[in-house]
């Protein structure tokens, strides 16, 4: 080096130099050429060095100029060829100096621009490409001017707070490779360009100014630890592979370590095979001890799936596979999802790479997590918004958890997985159920046959030791069948029947995971129908109903599950435990579990929940029964109006064996009996056939409990709508009074029903109700009757017309009624409440004997007399 501190060549010395040298130019032109024009292209890069440009412009203007002063300074003859050129010792004397002062010349441009701006190391990495694309260069001496460059640098940064070098990975690369060099002399510049460089990282990274050590993990000596280790380090870079990449590893930060192995991974595709066999040697040696300091693995993972479809037969395939294994060990996830990321079914490359990350035995149990995390995903499944999107797929389905799926018949048989495989058995084999049942709704879809998550759900299995349930569920032609639309949820109780017959040894740690599941919140409602079914055939095989009471707590939960499915299936397996129910602990619990299914907005619910009631109650003692019968009563009532006829008439029928079962408690129930009297009575008139004859049934029992003579009119011989409910007012009026006005109040309300039938019965029976309670309603509730049957008056329905007009009139007498004075309406309330009214029909008509087909007429009734 020419000085410490460089300094830009003036133009007295310029001059000096071309009268010194000048006559030069006869004996040496091209040398000449070369010194002359440097000095041009100095200028330059110098002029545009302290100007205003925009600093990636100038970067790239003087880059371009630095590589062609390189072309013209390391192609000219060595230095024994120029003496030669010279015929005297003046001459070969003079020669020498000009040819030391072109090199000097070059050499001190590029330390103006190093010190400057660090960032310009950047040249001598692209110095050190350009001196491998020709063989003609001399070598020796760029490497020598890289050394002293890097020397000069890692000097002046000493003093940095921080420095901006983020050539320094791909120019250690550069220098490693070159650290193995066949010529000594090239290996003992490159070794000596290393040890600056690393001395300049050390500075970045800030170790140097902490004083701390960079040590091996083997605990071998420490590297570049004091300046008498600096003068020993060269040497030992030398043509020693390890020793290289351990200090490169050490120092370097993680994304200049990063870059290091980037450039090492392109160097493998290197025509020169020399070069390409050095870099895989560096580059396994490097992520044998730094992979965790590598940053950009799925880029790597990429390139290398890339490079190996295009070229199956690469001469470095099996170093690149072991890349793939060595990044596994430290970054698995990374790995994982970016190998998840390529199209179904995998090709041939992928799957070597899979074999390549599945032979890390030590990370199996992060692998396996991985893939189970990709398995909770449902393939097929758009993806919302690209801020959701983890990988660089350009596809918005999801098809990771079908590659998942895959991989897992590669990966399950390695041996190496066995113990793995076993931690995670009960995940894996829920998250392939799980998935045969995605994969059935993409195949739909897709018309694709393949069944990864089968295949893979019978590789766990006979890697599980469970070759046996594999073989039963063959000969049941359940893998057949799986992909049928109708088998599935029947195939899921297949394979948990199989493994229960077995005694499947991984039943314990299953049956916890299926417990925890259950207690989650399901990512989607097919979980839920699968782990129910599961859970339920692992449960009835391994314990005697009832259920422990923490699995019941479950049942009663699923009971009010959003997924009728989930509902049915739990209220399926609580009408299982009927035979038993009296060993329930908290029996009342599960029971009102059960009425609470009758709010359920599906109607295949309200049904099962209702046979489920039915038959608990027939098994359940009375003493329980007792405690409950009035709520259960209650809860029936809604059901009596429901709008499908098979729910009404199921509330209707139960209502009256809830009834018969406590006909010894009437008195608990009296309440709920005539809050239950006008749906009863209304619905008698149902046109569906079962719900006429479960009121039938139902009101018969009502009134032989509240002892009224009515049961027999029910009969069918002896049935008519308005004979039942002139006998019912009746019997009201002279037992129980004052529920006359909230009946009243009750029929009101069907008053606007959409069905006829509804419309026609409720202005018959709030007539009665108003002709034997008159006296006790108010002129403001009066008014609120007359409104309400007003509108009827007015009903499309003629027949609705014509009663309504009738119960119109019995409200205009009752409130004509009101308008006398107080003493006549205290003496007439008296009177009534004394004396019973002998009601005749009001409205003389009677049904057809076939509601549901013909029409109602009106006749005239014969039969005058008087019903109690």
């Amino acid at each position: 080096m020419t000085s410490k501190s460089p300094k830009a060549t003036t133009s007295l010395q310029i001059l000096q130099s071309n009268v010194k040298w000048h006559h030069m130019e006869n004996v040496a032109a091209g040398l000449w050429d070369a010194y002359s024009g440097l000095f041009g292209d100095q200028a330059m890069i110098l002029a545009m060095n302290s100007s205003y440009v925009d600093p990636l412009l100038q970067f790239e203007t003087q880059l371009k100029i630095i590589k062609s002063s390189f072309k013209t300074v390391f192609s000219i003859p060595s230095l024994e060829e120029v003496k030669e050129m010279g015929n005297r010792e003046d001459d070969k004397e003079d020669l020498e100096n000009l040819y030391q002062n072109t090199l000097n010349l070059f050499e001190d441009t590029l330390l103006i621009l190093v010190s400057k701006d660090l960032y310009k190391l950047q040249i001598l990495k692209d110095m050190a490409v350009w001196m491998n694309e020709d063989s003609s260069y001399l070598q020796e001496r760029v490497m020598v001017i890289i050394s002293r460059v890097l020397s000069f640098a890692s000097r002046r940064v000493r003093g940095y707070a921080s420095v901006d070098a983020p050539c320094l990975g791909v120019l250690a690369a550069e220098l490693s490779l070159l650290c193995c060099h066949s010529d000594p002399l090239i290996t003992q510049q490159a070794a000596s360009g290393l040890c600056h460089l690393l001395c300049i990282a050390k500075c970045q990274n800030g170790t140097e100014r902490k004083r701390s050590t960079v040590c091996e993990r083997s605990g071998d000596h420490c590297l570049l630890t004091t300046p008498s280790n600096m003068e020993f380090l060269p040497k030992v870079l030398q043509r020693d592979k390890t020793k290289i990449t351990q200090s490169v590893g050490f120092t370097l930060l993680p994304s200049l370590l990063t870059d290091f192995v980037w450039n090492l991974l392109m160097r493998l595709s290197s025509p020169n095979n020399i070069i390409a066999f050095r870099a895989s040697a560096m580059l396994k040696l490097t992520l044998e001890y730094h992979a965790h300091k590598v940053t950009m693995v799925s880029k790597i993972v990429d390139t290398i799936y890339k490079q190996l479809r295009e070229n199956p037969s690469h001469v470095m395939k099996h170093t690149m596979l072991r890349v793939v294994t060595l990044l596994t060990r430290t970054s698995p996830k990374k790995v994982v999802f970016q190998l998840m990321d390529y199209p179904v079914p995998a090709d041939n490359t992928l799957i070597l790479m899979w074999h390549a990350a599945g032979s890390e035995a030590s990370v199996a149990p992060h692998v396996l997590k991985t893939i189970l995390l990709i398995l909770k995903g449902k393939p097929g499944e758009m993806q919302d918004s690209l801020k959701e999107r983890r990988r660089f797929s350009l596809d918005t389905t999801n098809m990771m958890p079908v590659a998942a799926s895959q991989a897992l018949c590669t990966l399950l048989p390695v041996g190496s997985y066995k113990k793995a495989v076993a931690q995670v058995f009960p995940q894996l084999l829920m998250a392939l159920m799980l998935q045969l049942c995605y994969s059935r709704d993409l195949r739909l879809r897709t018309g694709n046959r393949t069944l990864y998550a089968q295949d893979a759900l019978r590789v766990l299995l006979t890697c599980s030791g469970l070759q046996q349930v594999d073989a039963a569920l063959k000969r049941k032609n359940c893998w057949s069948r799986f992909n049928h639309a109708p088998f599935h949820h029947y195939g899921v109780y297949l394979v948990a029947k199989a493994l229960s017959e077995y005694n499947f040894p991984q039943f314990p740690e299953t049956l916890h995971y299926l417990y925890k599941l259950s207690v989650e919140d399901p990512r989607r409602s097919e979980d839920s129908i699968i782990t129910v079914i599961f859970l339920t055939e692992i449960l009835n095989n391994f314990f005697k109903d009832p259920f422990p009471e923490e699995f019941l707590v479950l049942f009663r939960n699923w009971v009010n599950d959003d997924n009728p499915a989930v509902s049915k299936l739990s209220l399926q397996k609580i009408a299982s435990m009927a035979p038993v129910i009296n060993e329930i602990e908290n029996v009342c619990s599960l029971l009102v579990s059960v009425l609470d299914a009758f709010l359920s907005k599906d109607k295949t619910v309200i049904i099962r929940a209702l046979i489920t009631l039915r038959r608990l109650l027939i098994r359940l003692d009375k003493v329980t029964y007792s405690s409950l019968c009035t709520r259960i009563a209650s809860s029936y009532c809604p059901l009596m109006d429901h709008s499908n006829g098979g729910i009404r008439s199921m509330a209707i029928q139960h209502f009256g064996e809830l009834l018969r079962d406590m006909s010894e408690y009437t008195w608990m129930l009296s309440d709920v009996i005539l809050g239950s009297l006008v749906p009863l009575i209304l619905f008698l008139e149902d046109t569906e056939i079962r719900v006429a004859q479960a009121c039938k049934y139902t009101l018969a029992i009502c009134v032989s409990e509240l002892n009224w003579p009515t049961w027999h009119l029910l009969k069918d011989e002896f049935y008519s709508f308005e004979v039942v409910v002139l006998s019912i007012c009746s019997n009201l009026l002279t037992s129980h009074e004052n529920y006359i006005t909230y009946l009243i109040s009750d029929t009101l309300g069907f008053l606007r029903s959409s069905r006829v039938y509804l419309r026609r019965s409720s202005v018959i029976l709030i007539g009665y109700l108003a002709k034997v309670g008159g006296h006790l309603l108010l002129r403001d509730e009066i008014e609120v009757m007359l409104e309400a049957i007003d509108l009827r008056l007015r009903d499309e329905d003629p027949v609705t017309r014509e009663l309504a007009e009738i119960t119109y009139a019995v409200f205009k007498e009752i409130a004509h009624g009101l308008t006398s004075s107080n003493l006549k309406q205290i003496f007439r309330r008296v009177f009534n409440s004394i004396y019973t009214k002998k009601l005749k029909p009001l409205y003389n008509y009677k049904w057809s004997d076939n509601p549901a087909c013909s029409p109602v007429r009106m006749k005239d009734t014969k039969n005058d007399k008087a019903i109690w």
